[in-house]
């Protein structure tokens, strides 16, 4: 195929399924993307996508154009990581990705990485999806949980992330500490939205309270941080968060069973170059100073 462009606009458009999206992404004139189109399939011989009101929906042959382009379009990206951590100099963009709640551990070792490399472009993805690395999506990823199994990447540990429960002061002057676990089916508590959560606490939260008395329910462990400090129940928090609060209060301390391992992943291809080995050191020696670890 002797025009990537058209390619390129029809992989946008099937994966957005709307004209004027791939014209955003693309930064082109929506009359530039269905130009691209028609031209595409006029080449092809082929209809690459059913018109309707609500937008694009790819044919067969459509769907088959989307599988080569995406492979195409993530092998570019994962070159193009590769060739930014090849310098000898530490510069360019590095893009660490981790799972949400560690940003007040994370932040500041990025800024004093930074500090000693101002060349840096600094890329931070908090998020609850798993970035692929073996696609040049980060180069760094923090992950927690049992040990990734992912082929071609260097997995080492880097701590244990410890959990107690809390509440916040306004709580606790409203309906009062429980003295024992006993106690506890008599508060409110704030715990995962997902019945199955694999969270390490979630185990316990399912086995000693009772579904009624999870009065809030959340997505993202930042959610349920700011429902308990909010005073909406008794909830899980990390305690190198919780020592900083003055307005939580420890319900009852850590325990090993709430723990969650925390590990560093790089891809084999990057784990060598300056850039990230110089960010691990970093990394390394802030944690040694955590709290939680």
């Amino acid at each position: 195929m002797d025009n990537w462009d058209e390619i390129r606009t029809a992989f946008q458009v099937a994966r957005l399924g709307t004209v004027s999206g791939a014209a955003d992404v693309l930064g082109v004139h929506h009359a530039t993307v269905i130009r691209h189109i028609d031209a595409l399939e006029k080449r092809l011989g082929a209809r690459l996508f059913q018109r309707h009101a609500r937008g694009y929906t790819p044919t067969e042959a459509g769907r088959d154009l989307l599988s080569v382009a995406q492979t195409t379009e993530e092998q570019f990206g994962q070159l193009a990581s590769r060739i930014k951590g090849q310098g000898e100099m530490v510069s360019g963009e590095l893009v660490v990705t981790a799972i949400t709640g560690l940003s007040d551990l994370l932040v500041p070792v990025l800024s004093q990485f930074q500090a000693e490399h101002p060349q840096v472009l600094v890329r931070y993805l908090s998020d609850m999806r798993l970035f692929r690395l073996d696609y040049g999506e980060a180069h760094v990823a923090i992950r927690a949980g049992a040990t990734p199994q992912e082929p071609d990447n260097v997995v080492q540990p880097l701590g244990r992330m410890r959990t107690a429960l809390y509440a916040s002061r306004s709580y606790v002057e409203a309906h009062g500490l429980p003295k024992s676990e006993a106690d506890l089916a008599q508060h409110r508590f704030v715990g995962p939205d997902d019945p199955e959560s694999r969270a390490p606490f979630s185990r316990w939260l399912r086995e000693n309270v009772s579904e009624d008395r999870i009065t809030m329910r959340i997505t993202e462990p930042s959610s349920g941080v700011a429902a308990v400090r909010a005073g909406m129940g008794l909830g899980f928090i990390t305690t190198e968060y919780a020592k900083t609060r003055p307005d939580l209060v420890e319900v009852l301390p850590p325990r090993p069973d709430w723990e969650s391992p925390l590990w560093i992943v790089t891809h084999v291809d990057l784990h060598r170059t300056l850039k990230v080995q110089s960010f691990l050191n970093c990394l390394k020696t802030a944690a040694t100073g955590w709290a939680c670890i």
